[in-house]
């Protein structure tokens, strides 16, 4: 057997010229945190800032308390109770050794590096390609940017 007796059942497939047409699940709108350098007057606020610097994906700066600064990538933080307990990991920008700095030695956080997700979502992708459809080019693929 084939076809609807044998259980298949007919596909409609999108058209990619109206990209309105494609099934969309409404996302998480994105903070504007590039550039951004927050007031970290209380424990909760460093606890939230840092929250947000872990689903940052770009570069962030932290100033210790005895005033020196480490550059990177924050890829890890495991809160506790206690500050002095609490810890993110970074990758420093300029270095290969993966650094740990406890919540308690937090003096300031900015927002340094470029967020490589920025405007990178379903929809953006699917104009890209339509743009492309309508200027005329053939063989379309759309590829990755490059990230620096």
């Amino acid at each position: 057997m084939t076809g609807k007796a044998a259980g298949h059942i007919e596909q409609h497939l999108p058209d990619v010229d109206n990209p309105d047409c494609f099934e969309v699940v409404p996302g998480v709108q994105r903070e504007q945190l590039e550039g951004w350098v927050p007031t970290l007057a209380s424990e909760e606020e460093l606890r939230q800032v840092l929250e947000k610097a872990f689903d940052y994906r770009g570069d962030i700066t932290i100033t210790r308390k005895d005033g020196s600064k480490i550059e990177g990538y924050l890829f890890d933080r495991r809160s506790a109770p206690m500050l002095k307990d609490s810890i993110v990991r970074l990758y420093p920008r300029n270095a290969s050794e993966k650094v740990t700095i406890a919540y308690s030695d937090i003096a300031a956080l900015a927002f340094t590096g470029r967020d490589t997700a920025a405007g990178k979502n379903w929809e953006a992708w699917i104009q890209k390609y339509a743009d492309k459809k309508a200027a005329g080019e053939r063989d379309l693929s759309l590829h990755p940017e490059p990230l620096e």
